[in-house]
């Protein structure tokens, strides 16, 4: 009985000395894993803030590059850009009687250029349009041409023609700017005591009379706008008004004033 009693304790014994090894093994094993895994996380800890590092800054890139580079967002700004610094520009081509027309004073807050030169004939115009008018990138151009070419006799049909290749450079260089063609003005060969005749030289009405029926002709053709002012300042006989002169050629104060009036409508 004893016997059977000790033999039961030693077998209990045993197997709790056994249970206790496998408790110490796994005990053992679970640290070995722990730690192991807490290496693996330590090894990875740097990697994942690496990771996110990357992926935030390809983040930031994409919204920059959107906001920066965006084309259809550049194109609108470069059209406010383009209607604020250049929203009209008006050209006034001529010779002196351009060149003399105050336009700043007569056509304030718009935006006006003066390429009037003194002297100059269709053919000077012809040979200069690059400064006289494209260079400017007019949305109008207002001429005034054909006076001196009188004084050049120059027959009629040439001052016509050239007049025409003026107005067809426009229409090819700058086909969206709008042209209006002035009538040649009137003169005043008057015995008045303003006249000076040696200003007004060879140039009669008549003759300039003939020359602006054609250019209403080339301007219909051309489908552009012309403009009568000669009808406008002359007087009873057919003569340039002697209050709209200096010396009956050139245009007095009170003459641009009416001249302005017409235009006006126009700009």
């Amino acid at each position: 009985m004893n016997k059977k009693v000790k033999s039961t304790k030693k077998n209990s014994q045993s197997k709790s000395s056994q249970s206790n090894k496998r408790v110490n093994k796994n005990k053992s094993l679970y640290v070995k894993n722990k730690n192991k895994s807490l290496k693996k996380k330590k090894k990875l800890k740097p990697t994942l803030i690496l990771f996110f590092a990357i992926t935030l800054l390809q983040f930031i890139f994409i919204v920059h590059h959107y906001l920066t580079y965006n084309h259809h967002k550049v194109k609108v700004v470069t059209k406010i850009k383009e209607k604020e610094i250049v929203p009209e520009n008006i050209v006034f081509l001529g010779d002196s009687i351009t060149w003399m027309y105050d336009l700043d004073k007569y056509y304030k807050g718009k935006r006006v250029v003066n390429s009037g030169i003194s002297g100059d004939s269709t053919e000077d115009i012809i040979k200069d349009m690059n400064n006289r008018v494209y260079r400017y990138n007019p949305s109008k151009v207002f001429i005034l041409i054909g006076t001196n070419d009188i004084t050049d006799k120059k027959t009629k049909e040439q001052i016509v023609d050239n007049i025409q290749i003026i107005i067809d450079y426009i229409q090819k260089n700058r086909p969206k700017c709008k042209i209006y063609l002035e009538s040649i003005y009137p003169i005043n060969n008057t015995n008045d005591q303003k006249i000076n005749k040696k200003m007004v030289s060879i140039r009669n009405n008549e003759f300039i009379k003939e020359i602006n029926d054609e250019l209403k002709k080339i301007s219909e053709k051309s489908n552009i706008t012309y403009i009568n002012l000669y009808d406008e300042i002359v007087d009873k006989e057919g003569n340039l008004k002697i209050e709209y002169t200096k010396e009956g050629l050139h245009i007095s104060e009170k003459g641009y004033e009416k001249i302005t009036t017409i235009l006006k409508k126009y700009i």
